[in-house]
């Protein structure tokens, strides 16, 4: 069993990061609201550095490296968006990086990794394992492996989200998240649970990639197959262990959302609140969208979590 994240310990997070992280927006519209018949608080993580909130879990665990291991770098596995978090952490503490990332990750992701002087080494999306050369890589040259999701530091990080949004909004009466490997989830779960008890955690993921809702429902991690959907970055097979272990207890419900009503979803934010999402940052727009009727009354914390796509694919898939 993972020992629950702590207020305390998210607050720490949160003073070590805050020099580094940006403060972002929490982005309400008059549009959004007239259709759910309540009140949307959109927490825009796609202007938070290196364009996702990533970077807020990143920055903290590599910022917990002690100074001595700091010259063998860090290693990282990522569909694009923890790598990019990484690679920007690590070139503002002056460490060296590589990231693992699928070899048809998009062109957006993979140019800013690089962009960030870390070297890129690309696999097959349908490996079986996807770490095992990178722990190599890592065990190989004493430096340090950054998991994306199952290392507690890492949602720790990622649990300012919610802090903040707090912070900026009060108490909201439920928080839609992003589900992939589970860590905004476990962190920002942690955090609204302690800061307000009656909020619903509600989990989001990609009808084709459901394999949080088919763990939470049998009690237990479960192993889907390979899926396929425009939401890259919430395309896992199965939740962490150590998150899951955490988000079981946390999550009230976990909701699906459709390719259709993702790429919906991102022509609203863009048309409502002027922000260009990738797929798997829109998927809380698409949960509010698709039954606005179950947050009639309510305030609704959304988690916008990133946005790093290719604009002429974006604008391929949204007509914007």
């Amino acid at each position: 069993m993972t020992q629950p994240l702590t207020l305390a310990e998210i607050r720490q997070a949160a003073a070590i990061i805050g020099p580094a992280a940006h403060r972002t927006p929490v982005l309400t519209s008059p549009l959004l609201d007239g259709i759910m018949g309540g009140e949307v608080l959109a927490k825009d993580e796609s202007s938070q550095r290196a364009g996702s909130f990533k970077f807020r879990g990143a920055f903290h665990r590599l910022s917990l490296i002690p100074d001595g291991d700091r010259s063998g770098g860090v290693v990282a596995v990522s569909s694009g968006n923890h790598g990019a978090a990484v690679a920007c952490a690590a070139a503002m503490l002056a460490m060296p990086a590589v990231v693992y990332i699928p070899d048809d990750a998009p062109v957006a992701k993979r140019s800013l990794i690089e962009s960030f002087g870390a070297e890129v080494v690309t696999f097959d999306r349908a490996t079986s394992d996807r770490e095992g050369p990178a722990r190599e890589r890592a065990a190989a040259g004493r430096a340090t492996f950054v998991h994306p999701f199952e290392d507690r530091d890492v949602m720790l990080g990622q649990g300012t989200t919610a802090l903040e949004l707090f912070e900026q909004v009060g108490e909201v009466d439920a928080l839609l998240v992003p589900m992939s490997g589970g860590g905004l989830m476990a962190g920002c779960g942690s955090a609204m649970r302690a800061l307000v008890p009656t909020c619903r955690l509600i989990g989001v993921e990609p009808a084709a990639a459901d394999d949080t809702l088919q763990s939470w429902l049998r009690g237990h991690p479960v192993r889907i197959e390979p899926p396929t959907t425009i939401a890259d970055g919430l395309a896992l097979v199965s939740p962490g262990v150590n998150t899951f272990s955490l988000n079981r207890d946390l999550l009230d419900d976990v909701v699906t959302v459709t390719d259709r009503e993702i790429i919906t979803a991102m022509v609203s934010a863009f048309d409502a609140v002027a922000v260009v999402l990738e797929p798997s940052g829109a998927v809380g727009v698409a949960a509010l969208l698709a039954h606005p009727d179950r947050w009639r009354d309510q305030r609704v914390g959304v988690i916008l979590s990133g946005g790093n796509i290719d604009r002429p694919l974006f604008a391929a898939l949204t007509g914007r």
